[in-house]
């Protein structure tokens, strides 16, 4: 049994191109890696007090003391220097980021990922976004073991932001075609077992 469960999750956390979609509603690694350049040069210019506390957030170890205030206090100047490091993107380019993050939110709709982070289903989803904002050294971490994420640490915003961006840009929100939600309990068989 347990094999089985340790199978379906590989196989449901990683999903393959599904029947009906194209090759390009699944995140390519030059799309992952673009984001997460995006979401480091982000945060780079918000000053030594808030890298110090998001590097520390981002490498903690058990019994570390990373103070989330300050990086949930920065958030807000995160999200503005991430708009602008993406204004001159396509709108092409935007939904590929937009597949990304709903890829990270997905794979992070775990119950395991939720007993550490809680919340309601908005609450959740607002954790996840969290974590993909923190970057991918943090969503690698916590993917890997729940245990290091944050309760009760929101961000809302990330959740949508390339779609919002896209939508003041272009007029439109893109459709990332990849038949995959990134609403809270989605990921189905993440909750089963």
């Amino acid at each position: 049994m347990q094999r089985l469960v340790s199978w379906l999750r590989r196989r449901c956390y990683h999903l393959p191109v599904a029947a009906g979609q194209d090759e390009f509603s699944v995140p390519t690694p030059a799309d992952e890696a673009r984001l997460w350049a995006l979401v480091e040069a982000a945060w780079a210019p918000l000053g030594p007090e808030v890298r110090q506390a998001w590097q520390e957030l981002v490498t903690r170890y058990p019994g570390s003391r990373a103070d989330i205030s300050i990086v949930e206090g920065a958030l807000p100047a995160f999200l503005g220097i991430l708009a602008g490091c993406s204004r001159e993107l396509s709108a092409d380019e935007l939904t590929r980021l937009d597949r990304v993050v709903e890829r990270k939110l997905w794979e992070l709709d775990r119950a395991d990922v939720h007993a550490v982070t809680g919340g309601s289903a908005d609450g959740f989803l607002y954790s996840r976004g969290f974590v993909v904002a923190m970057g991918r050294e943090f969503c690698e971490a916590v993917t890997g073991d729940p245990e290091m994420g944050v309760p009760d640490a929101e961000c809302e915003e990330m959740c949508y932001f390339f779609t919002h961006l896209c939508h003041d840009q272009f007029g439109e929100f893109p459709a990332t075609g990849s038949g995959i939600s990134r609403e809270s309990r989605s990921n189905l068989v993440a909750w089963i077992f």
